[in-house]
């Protein structure tokens, strides 16, 4: 067994799929619309779906805005430098909650963003 994909619910498809692509660098993998269901899906990820896990971004047409609640956490990502990756994602427009810099009560250096949803992504160094 291995992790497929996580579903995240998306208000504005075209403004997600720019985030996850440009601003975090994934590639958008594939992409349908179910035009009897009112929804489409998009995934995106660094690698090929049949090797990686990918982000299933969820587009309900009639919705724009979600209720993020307080079960969902964080997806994370491997970065190699931390600090430059959120001098990217800045640059790219993208908004960064934690500076990196060490994690509370142990050694990895990590740093938050957030989609545009409001989705918390961690980054955690990995030299």
């Amino acid at each position: 067994m291995r992790i497929l994909h996580t579903m995240i619910r998306v208000g504005n498809l075209e403004r997600s799929i720019d985030f996850y692509t440009r601003v975090l660098g994934m590639r958008e993998l594939r992409r349908r619309d179910f035009p009897e269901g009112r929804f489409t899906l998009a995934f995106v990820g660094y690698g090929d779906e049949a090797s990686s896990a990918v982000i299933e971004l969820t587009h309900n047409w009639d919705t724009t805005q979600y209720d993020l609640g307080n079960g969902y956490g964080h997806v994370a990502l491997a970065v190699e430098d931390a600090t430059r990756t959120c001098a990217e994602v800045r640059e790219r427009g993208g908004k960064v909650t934690r500076e990196a810099g060490p994690m509370k009560h142990g050694g990895s250096v990590i740093a938050f963003v957030e989609d545009p949803d409001g989705y918390k992504i961690e980054l955690i160094e990995r030299r």
